[in-house]
């Protein structure tokens, strides 16, 4: 079992993370794995790519956010701009060579803002990115998913409040605060075009209620590049956890590691 390591670098937060499969940078491509709103880095998807990282003996970078799993800081306190800026140190200083990015939920925008991010700041980290698979992207989910969605006594809580606690099918309410909801609208990408050079795979249940479909179909079009798809996959829920469709992560994720290594065409 590989070992809980933590980060330290970034001011007022310490980041867990682990390191799973080979640790070779100049190895095969490797993966790189952004979780969920609230979602841990051991989760089944999560923990689907480390068993797949081990059996191919690449390498598989996770970590929890701030307010997440077994990282410092609380919940309530993070936002999209704390949460991409975590995604870029680690993508930076934890996942050499190339790498397979691999983003669920809200980590596909982030995957998607680090993407957008490294072209303009790093362009030798974002040719590094081989391919992208985003499992029900939430993109610009503060505006589109909460805030155009909210009721009359949901915004006045936040209004009131600062803070509306929203139910969840998975157990407690979430904790939407006005701060996450305004940092958000710095950071969307839906409203226009994004260029992407490397294969993109989208891959959505029919059956999400949390991310929709019709969500999935917005991403889709707002990506231009050379190979991208969307897949739906058919009663599948949010979560996409069951053993099919983790092995059909896996094979998706495998295929774009391979074609980046020069062994599919």
């Amino acid at each position: 079992m590989a070992a809980l390591e933590f980060d330290d670098a970034l001011e007022d937060v310490r980041l867990a993370y682990i390191r799973d499969g080979g640790h070779d940078a100049f190895g095969p491509s490797g993966f790189f794995w952004l979780g969920g709103f609230r979602s841990d880095m051991r989760g089944s998807k999560a923990e689907s790519l480390a068993n797949l990282a081990s059996s191919t003996r690449r390498q598989l970078t996770r970590f929890d956010y701030s307010g997440h799993g077994e990282s410092s800081g609380l919940f309530t306190d993070g936002t999209i701009s704390d949460w991409l800026e975590q995604s870029t140190h680690m993508f930076l200083q934890h996942a050499k060579g190339k790498r397979i990015i691999v983003g669920s939920s809200m980590g596909g925008w982030l995957a998607l803002l680090l993407a957008r991010r490294l072209r303009e700041e790093d362009p030798s980290a974002f040719r590094r990115i081989a391919g992208m698979v985003l499992l029900a992207p939430a993109t610009d989910m503060t505006q589109d998913l909460m805030w155009d969605h909210f009721n009359d006594a949901a915004r006045q809580e936040l209004r009131d409040t600062g803070m509306y606690q929203r139910p969840s099918a998975y157990g407690e309410p979430y904790s939407i605060t006005v701060k996450l909801l305004a940092d958000g609208e710095k950071h969307l990408l839906l409203r226009d075009k994004l260029y992407l050079p490397f294969p993109v795979r989208i891959l959505q249940g029919s059956d999400d209620v949390d991310v929709p479909p019709p969500h999935a179909i917005k991403t889709f079009e707002a990506l231009t590049g050379p190979d991208i798809t969307l897949t739906f996959i058919k009663d599948g829920d949010h979560r996409l956890s069951s053993a099919g469709q983790l092995r059909f992560l896996q094979e998706t994720v495998l295929d774009l590691a391979k074609r980046a290594d020069g062994e599919m065409f």
